[in-house]
């Protein structure tokens, strides 16, 4: 019955859709792991552990990351059991159970089980997918499509989180880890049954018998970096691409799941047939890069970027290939190169953000500072050269096939089927990721500014959630925060702005300063009524300032300016490295001033506010222009011990947030003492006075 009405093929398909929605879940969520973990356990070998204030949050020391990094490193040989005893069908049933078993430990786990629970889901996925591609190839791309498509659904309901990750989720995953183990066990079965009952034995070579080449293995990485990084994250393509998320969400994932309708990859074999076998990739990756270019550099045209969204997901068919008789299968072997070209793309990328903060080495490896240092140092502004490349590894499969065109038709039936899938998924997408209200009921007009440090705290535990109550607590009308992101891969894919503004339903708006997906924003009570930006002068980390304007009342209008002045670091043995680091504060802060005047060209400032974090103390030379330009700080005679707002372990506190005010009068000042981040939040109150 199930071979007459063809439900093999989409069981097997459902199969590969839902492990690979774990399979993605799991290595978005190892990758801020590893971020945050690693992080944690530097930050922690430079201090005494004594000092660390009881109930600071605690990401890892460095004995637990080195153990866990280890066990990771281990985990990643599991794929090479494919060249073993990958010949053994039971051998994909044991790889769902695997990732099952791992996903289900994963919500609301512990500090200790979570990563390792992660990391079990990640390599067993690599297991999972040597072995479809050995036994059931056809399901392979299914599993790409399909997972990206699911999880962008999810993230559409968790506003850019993924839901899945909180304890709320762990019956609902347990259930579909159950479930999907019994779907495993039925296709085991149907599957054996069907190799008994082959008349010829299966000597002959069957489309669903294959490999995966180097090429293959090698694009996989690229491809598997592009969607992660930016193509199949709706708000990291809006980030980019100057887009809308709510509008872009459910045709990013219309583009992603369209390959599954049998007549759009027949018309894309029909086109690409025409062309020469060995012009096809070349062609195919020409589309992909100049969509990417146009999106990603050219203003008004982002929307480009959902074509190359489905250029990318078009080819997760030629990742794998049908297997010659005799032909040996190193699909593990090669699995595990992909793993750590994929690791060197995710590492270029986190440098094109964190080059600023790349420190000399001391001690035994001071060598390497003529290289390694100013090697990481130079991503700077090659977010977009990182990405290209990816492009350019992700269609080396396509440009080194040239005999075989492995997209195929179908049925009509099979083809209305797919376009139903692909508008319900896009219109549960839509309908998740619509914005809620924007709260109005405002009392008290205050004002706020919040480094929230990307979500992390001093010793790199990520939580939001601590930093939207820390928001919620203050009773700010208006925050201004810096260091936020839109959707990195170290921030766990999350559109920071955007999460935080629909969790206490204000407006937002964000401004990007480092590669579209890093810079400032603004969340506000009261609609927004204009927002505009301007990028600062700067040789350490990019910087700018954002303005944005309010009306709080009829006839008021308030200016605000969000700004993040480059820190002051201390990374190389350099005398004068400081020194440039104070030239590029005053540099940045006499833009800013320029922007302001551009404003204000007759010289006449209403009701003006400057915040934001200036990285230096209120006595510099520095903010001294700050007072000469005529703006006040309300938390001027406030004692350090209650106004501070960095405050580090082992470290003299210190403030370094700002809120300078310019026709308006203060009646309250206050700095919360959460540590949700390594900066606190400041909050004033404003009296709306005339200017």
């Amino acid at each position: 019955m199930l071979k007459r009405l063809n439900l093999f093929p989409l069981l097997t398909a459902l199969e590969a859709g839902v492990i690979g929605l774990f399979f993605i879940q799991a290595l978005r969520l190892l990758i801020g792991l590893l971020y945050s973990n690693i992080g944690g356990a530097t930050v922690l070998s430079g201090i005494d552990p004594a000092a660390i204030p009881p109930g600071t949050p605690v990401s890892a020391d460095p004995t637990t990351v080195t153990n866990q990094v280890t066990l990771l490193a281990y985990l990643l040989a599991l794929p090479l059991a494919s060249l073993l005893i990958g010949q053994f069908r039971i051998m994909v049933l044991m790889a769902v159970i695997i990732v099952a078993i791992g996903r289900a430990l994963m919500p609301g786990a512990s500090f200790e089980t979570l990563m390792p629970a992660a990391a079990l889901t990640v390599t067993g996925g690599l297991l999972y997918i040597a072995l479809i591609v050995r036994h059931r190839l056809r399901a392979l791309p299914y599993f790409f499509v399909l997972g990206f498509s699911a999880d962008q659904v999810f993230r559409a309901i968790g506003n850019t989180f993924d839901p899945s990750w909180s304890p709320a989720y762990r019956e609902i995953q347990v259930g579909l880890s159950v479930g999907v183990g019994v779907l495993s066990l039925i296709l085991l079965l149907l599957e054996t049954r069907r190799a008994r009952m082959s008349v010829d034995g299966g000597s002959h070579v069957s489309p669903d018998y294959g490999l995966l080449p180097f090429w293959g293995a090698v694009g996989l990485s690229g491809a598997l970096f592009l969607e992660l990084a930016l193509l199949a994250l709706p708000n990291a393509v809006a980030g980019r691409g100057d887009l809308d998320y709510t509008i872009l969400a459910p045709f990013l994932v219309a583009a992603t799941l369209l390959p599954v309708i049998p007549a759009v990859r027949g018309a894309a074999r029909n086109v690409i047939g025409t062309f020469d076998g060995g012009t096809r990739g070349w062609l195919w990756l020409l589309m992909i890069v100049l969509a990417l270019v146009i999106g990603l550099r050219v203003g008004g045209f982002g929307a480009v970027l959902v074509l190359a969204q489905f250029l990318i997901s078009m080819t997760w068919w030629w990742v794998g290939r049908p297997k010659a008789a005799r032909e040996r299968n190193l699909g593990g072997v090669w699995l595990l190169f992909s793993t750590i070209l994929l690791g060197l793309l995710i590492g270029a990328d986190n440098f094109t953000y964190d080059y600023a903060f790349v420190r000399d080495f001391v001690g035994d490896f001071r060598f390497l500072n003529d290289v390694i240092p100013p090697l990481l140092r130079g991503f700077r502004g090659l977010g977009i050269g990182v990405i290209l490349l990816a492009a350019f590894i992700a269609l080396l499969p396509m440009i080194q096939t040239r005999r075989r065109v492995p997209w195929t038709g179908g049925t009509p039936v099979g083809s209305i089927a797919g376009v139903v899938l692909v508008a319900a998924v896009s219109a549960s997408a839509a309908y998740a990721a619509r914005p809620p209200l924007v709260a109005q009921d405002i009392d008290e007009f205050r004002i706020a500014t919040y480094n929230i440090h990307s979500g992390y705290g001093e010793f790199y535990d990520y939580n939001l959630e601590a930093i939207a109550q820390t928001i919620e607590a203050s009773g700010a009308t208006v925050v201004l925060l810096q260091e936020i992101d839109a959707g990195r891969l170290t921030s766990l894919g999350v559109d920071q702005p955007l999460w935080l503004a629909r969790r206490l339903r204000m407006d937002r708006r964000f401004f990007p300063t480092n590669e579209g997906l890093q810079g400032l924003a603004v969340l506000s009570r009261i609609p927004i009524a204009y927002d505009d930006g301007n990028l600062l002068p700067s040789i350490g980390v990019q910087t700018g300032v954002q303005r944005v304007q309010i009306q709080p009342q009829p006839g008021v209008v308030v200016t605000l300016y969000n700004t993040w002045l480059s820190p002051l670091l201390e990374v190389s043995a350099s005398e004068s490295q400081v020194s440039l680091q104070e030239q590029d504060q005053n540099a940045q802060l006499n833009a800013l001033f320029g922007v302001v005047a551009a404003h204000h060209p007759n010289g006449i400032l209403g009701r003006t506010v400057i915040g934001g974090t200036f990285n230096n103390v209120p006595d510099s030379e520095l903010l001294a222009q700050m007072r000469i330009a005529g703006f006040q700080d309300p938390f001027s005679d406030y004692p350090i011990e209650l106004g501070a707002t960095f405050v580090r372990t082992g470290l003299p506190r210190a403030r370094f947030d700002y809120l300078w005010l310019r026709n308006l009068q203060s009646f309250g000042i206050n700095v919360q003492p959460n540590s949700a981040s390594d900066h606190r939040l400041a909050v004033v109150g404003i009296t709306l006075t005339p200017p």
